[in-house]
């Protein structure tokens, strides 16, 4: 398919639509979220690039055509295994803050109902470009003139708008009309781009060719770092051009942990994923949550307080750069055992159902009798970021996510790249968090999970939008309950216990699962039927067969494909 023909307002590639399948038997895959960026990622591996070079085409190509979710001076990491030297590489390029300076936070604050933090974002140092640099000098093999093509076009045709753009960018109205110079970005003719008309990008053109031309360079000292720092000093944030280089990004040996026949590998500190992982599904195994119906009253209760129990626990954990975090208790089989000691002594023994009628919270109805609908409770972490998963024809495998999370100066446009800032804070054990120490990172990404067999890869998965509660879920539903990743990405997801005993999923639970998790003391709130703030997971992996398969969450615009055999 010619990605340069693919209108993405067609309703083929939204959410739900039959384009949301499994692909098998495959000698290179891809999963991402959106159309043009699957097949341009093809089109690179036919081309003789491999996952890396494919991987930061997409990422530049996201940029473009996804700046409600993510842009090119955000946030970069990614999880790597490479064929030749059979090891798996972290790489973490997060958002970073300058040395000897406060935090600049230049947007007062608004109220969260406009689609962002009431606390106002604040500025950061963009890990994007440094991110794509590092990549591309430890694996990549094609040069940045090929690398940046399509994302040039697009930036200067535009992508036809879809729905479901449409609705992004209005949750982040706020942030985009802002300033005069996002307002004239997202609102050209005095309104935001209709559906189903082109939207191209005044300025990224001339951005991206620099790249083409400079490479990465340009973005982190050439004239576009230049113009940042201006813009920025113009603001009141005295940073220089000697901050945009003096945290360069991390590599870092991932987080690995055993679970019956597999070994996962995921994300390691500065980022919690692999510890809350490993803590969840240990917790889970020693209440044998596989002993209960999937999506049973049960196993939501437990799934429940085993994701409050790991945020938490997690939330201790520090940038290696500032503490000693003790990695081993996190895989701790007793340590499990107490957890899972503590929830299960503590279920219940009586029907509370009479209770819960006093207790629960109002709300519209939903459609399942006895929820109640409120959406507005659902955790305000954005759910800006994309991710792409890729196996290409030599058996090197990667997932890398970009984001729009920790993107230069919140509201501000500087050659066509339009930022988000970061939501990071500086103090508390939940959601996004930095300590303003040199060289710190900001703590909480969770995109990327690698599941091993016999020391080889047999599935990758990722998934932006509150991962912290989405991936163990995915986990869950592939190791416990054996479901295909289709299947296991498919089924309703919770954010968990939100403050109390409320449970917080989507509209698609058995009236006879409510009924049962009040009996236990547990109120169910719902959101939509498909809440794409619960993430999208972009998956590869081996099937039944042995067989190279990829797929795709049905909750966002995802799409996966790729190159098949010839025929004998």
């Amino acid at each position: 398919m010619n990605p340069r023909e693919i209108n993405l307002s067609h309703p083929a590639w939204l959410p739900g639509s039959t384009s949301k399948k499994t692909v098998s038997g495959l000698k290179a895959a891809v999963s991402s979220d959106n159309a043009v960026v699957t097949y341009t990622l093809l089109d690179i591996l036919k081309r003789g690039g491999n996952a890396i070079d494919a991987g930061i085409a997409g990422c530049l190509l996201q940029g473009v055509l996804e700046p409600y979710m993510t842009n090119h001076a955000g946030t970069v990491t990614a999880l790597y295994f490479d064929a030749k030297s059979q090891q798996i590489y972290q790489l973490d390029s997060t958002s970073t803050y300058p040395t000897g300076l406060p935090l600049h936070r230049p947007m007062p604050p608004r109220s969260s109902s406009a689609g962002w933090a009431s606390t106002p974002m604040a500025s950061s140092i963009p890990g994007f470009a440094p991110g794509i640099k590092a990549l591309h000098e430890k694996f990549g093999s094609m040069d940045w003139p090929e690398l940046t093509e399509e994302a040039i076009w697009w930036a200067d045709h535009g992508n036809h708008v879809s729905e479901y753009e449409r609705e992004a960018t209005m949750d982040m109205h706020a942030l985009f009309t802002y300033y005069p110079e996002t307002r004239a970005y997202f609102k050209p003719n005095g309104r935001l781009v209709q559906i189903g008309e082109r939207f191209p990008k005044p300025g990224l053109g001339d951005t991206l060719r620099g790249i083409a031309k400079e490479g990465p360079d340009y973005m982190i000292k050439g004239a576009w770092a230049e113009a940042y720092v201006n813009k920025a000093n113009e603001l009141g944030w005295k940073i220089t051009l000697e901050h945009m280089t003096e945290t360069p990004p991390r590599w870092v040996q991932p987080y690995r942990f055993r679970f019956r026949d597999y070994e996962l590998c995921c994300l390691a500190l500065p980022q919690q994923q692999g510890q809350q992982q490993a803590l969840i599904l240990g917790v889970l195994q020693h209440l044998k949550i596989d002993q209960y119906e999937p999506y049973s009253a049960e196993h939501l209760y437990y799934m429940a307080h085993a994701l409050r129990i790991g945020n938490f626990h997690t939330g201790y954990m520090q940038d290696t750069l500032i503490a000693n975090p003790d990695y081993d208790l996190f895989r701790d089989s007793d340590y499990h055992a107490y957890l899972a000691r503590l929830i299960e002594s503590n279920k219940p023994k009586v029907d509370l159902s009479e209770h819960m009628k006093l207790s629960s919270k109002p709300g519209a109805r939903g459609s399942i009798p006895g929820a109640t609908f409120a959406s507005d409770d659902r955790p305000k972490a954005s759910c800006g970021s994309c991710e792409i998963s890729i196996v290409d024809e030599q058996g090197n495998w990667l997932q890398i996510m970009n984001t729009i999370q920790g993107s230069g100066i919140p509201g501000v446009v500087v050659g066509g790249v339009p930022m988000g800032g970061s939501s990071a804070g500086t103090n508390g054990f939940e959601g996004m968090q930095v300590k303003l120490v040199q060289g710190a990172r900001t703590r909480l990404i969770m995109g990327h999970t690698i599941i091993l067999k016999d020391q080889k890869p047999i599935l990758m998965t990722g998934s932006p939008g509150n991962p912290s509660f989405s991936q163990a879920q995915m986990l869950t539903n592939l190791l416990f309950y054996k479901m295909d990743p289709f299947t296991a990405g498919f089924m309703p997801r919770m954010y968990g216990f939100m403050g109390d005993t409320t449970i917080l999923m989507e509209d698609r639970v058995a009236p006879t699962v409510v009924e049962n998790l009040r009996k236990m003391g547990s109120d169910l709130l719902v959101t939509e039927p498909w809440d794409s703030h619960t993430g999208s997971f972009q998956t590869c992996f081996l099937d039944e067969n042995g067989n190279l398969a990829t797929t795709v969450d049905p909750r966002r615009c995802g799409v996966a494909d790729g190159l098949r055999f010839e025929p004998s």
